[in-house]
């Protein structure tokens, strides 16, 4: 039986976008990922990317070896790095016979009755044409929250209930909520209840940890969203968990 189609936000975090060493772009991860977003594409899903890694972009321009500390350094590695990053998803895209459009927000952005209004109409507009893949990032040459805290989570969530999307998948390093002994919890009603198993590694590059997902999380689910964490590294999972396959955590939404 084929699916039906649906809204799709992807979220990809810094960590699964950067090489073992943190200091470039992946360009091996950028042709698979998109290859897996071309692929629901044809299968007739609307997809959205949220998209990290102009901090990591901007370093291998700049010769950094280190993510800055100061914040206006990190400013300026976003904003060398932001139009590499979009030539990168633009040329793997253009593989698979799609174009992509760039837009940067900011949460005041969608706070604004006006600007929320107008982000919601071009995204409408975009997916009307069924061969856009849109691709959101924080304007981060001018906004900060990410850039210091969440690591594009929190605003995949509220891009997900601005385009009142189905799914909300959030790709990272690891393979979902872990329990105390460690083991996959594949489904979770209450998100209070794994508060406690959160840990707190991060990779080199992410910005955002557990916590900053589960509250995104929080943010989908309330608002009728499902939303699912994967892990980013391992292939054929977005397919997986379409087909209802039991990959990552999944976190069902809490109404519509």
């Amino acid at each position: 039986m084929a699916q039906r189609s649906q809204r799709l936000i992807v979220k990809f975090g810094s960590g699964i976008l950067s090489n073992p060493k943190g200091n470039t772009l992946d360009r091996r991860q950028f042709a698979r990922l998109s290859a897996e977003v071309a692929a629901l594409v044809r299968a007739g899903h609307e997809c959205l990317i949220v998209s990290s890694g102009a901090v990591a972009a901007g370093m291998a321009a700049l010769g950094l070896a280190e993510r800055p500390k100061q914040l206006a350094a990190r400013q300026a590695c976003a904003a060398v790095g932001q139009s590499r990053l979009m030539g990168l998803y633009s040329a793997m895209f253009a593989r698979h016979g799609l174009h992509v459009a760039q837009l940067l927000l900011t949460h005041s952005d969608l706070d604004s009755r006006t600007r929320h209004e107008n982000a919601r109409n071009t995204l409408g507009q975009l997916f009307s044409r069924r061969n856009v893949v849109p691709i959101i990032n924080e304007n981060d040459s001018v906004a900060v929250e990410e850039l210091n805290f969440g690591d594009n989570d929190r605003l995949s969530a509220e891009v997900a209930l601005l385009v009142d999307a189905d799914r909300l998948f959030l790709l990272t390093s690891v393979d979902g909520v872990l329990d105390a002994d460690g083991k996959l919890v594949p489904e979770v009603r209450d998100i209070t209840a794994v508060t406690g198993f959160v840990r707190q590694e991060k990779g080199r590059l992410s910005v955002g940890g557990m916590t900053t997902k589960l509250q995104a999380v929080k943010i989908a689910t309330d608002g009728g969203v499902r939303a699912q964490i994967l892990n980013g590294r391992a292939p054929g999972l977005l397919r997986a968990a379409l087909a209802g396959k039991r990959v990552g955590t999944l976190f069902p939404a809490r109404r519509r």
